[in-house]
């Protein structure tokens, strides 16, 4: 074989690389379904089902086509809630445009047929506006958690949902998030923090105590992942270094990373596929 050969064969090798993970491998929607135990969960919780999706990124790479083909997965999935963990959109030189792709987004989102559903913002959601962002978001229907928490109640119980500002681009407050007030050891809180590796911090706070359940995302999983390797810390964003994806057990809660639905930086996913994670609650 001629070394021209070779570099032709390497050539469309690498092309089709390309092609497979930018426009096959990043629309590879994953469902993920986990059971998660919570103690003190009430018996009216006792498999009460969160769909968790994050990390939309619209309209960066993640097309309209797309992001309503997920949704409608959300729906088949016929979730007790639906929590989303950040990053609407993505960083731009012109603020108009990324905010402008918020209210898009918001009105796409009005197809996620669950009437439980809140979010929190990420760090590229905060750095072009957190409050134009978060406006653009709650008109539309999906209320933002702004470090704030919210009662869900079921069967004369309930748990809490709560929400902290990103904490990259602004300014988290997990004693606000969680007043002494509402920290019952019978109703257990369930948080969402974009950045999971903020988990270490929280966990310095009185109110850690009582978060049963952190839902993050940030990560993307690593995004583009070659076989048999681990992410590369050098492609993880601040932030998403630590806790990469999947369950973790951190002090005296837990820790669920989701991979997102959208791409930064490039259009690729390899071996990273997009996902829904369902969080099925127990008792335990």
């Amino acid at each position: 074989m001629t070394r021209r050969k070779v570099l032709q064969l390497g050539v469309a090798g690498v092309a089709g690389m390309a092609l497979y993970s930018g426009e096959l491998a990043r629309h590879e929607l994953e469902v993920v379904q986990l059971t998660v135990k919570l103690a003190n969960l009430p018996d009216a919780f006792h498999g009460f089902r969160i769909a968790q999706i994050s990390d939309l990124h619209f309209h960066e790479y993640t097309e309209t086509f797309f992001l309503r083909s997920v949704l409608r997965r959300v729906n088949a999935l016929r979730p007790d809630a639906v929590l989303l963990t950040g990053d609407f959109i993505s960083n731009a030189r012109d603020r108009t445009y990324p905010i402008a792709q918020a209210h898009v987004c918001g009105d796409i989102l009005k197809m996620l047929e669950c009437p439980i559903r809140y979010g929190v913002l990420g760090n590229h959601d905060s750095a072009m506006g957190e409050t134009e962002i978060h406006h653009a978001l709650v008109s539309n229907g999906t209320p933002i958690l702004l470090n704030k928490s919210v009662p869900i109640e079921r069967g004369g119980s309930r748990i809490w949902v709560g929400g902290l500002r990103d904490t990259l681009a602004s300014y988290p407050e997990p004693e606000q998030a969680i007043p002494s007030k509402i920290r019952n050891p019978k109703e257990p809180v369930l948080l969402m923090i974009h950045e999971p590796d903020y988990i270490d911090e929280l966990m310095k706070y009185p109110s850690s105590q009582s978060v049963g359940l952190v839902l993050s995302g940030h990560s993307h999983g690593g995004q583009v992942r070659l076989p048999f390797l681990p992410p590369l810390k050098a492609v993880l964003p601040p932030g998403g270094k630590k806790y990469i994806e999947g369950l973790f057990r951190v002090g005296n809660t837990q820790l669920y990373v989701n991979r997102g639905i959208g791409t930064t930086e490039v259009p690729f996913r390899l071996n990273c596929p997009p996902e829904i994670t369902v969080l099925t609650l127990e008792q335990g």
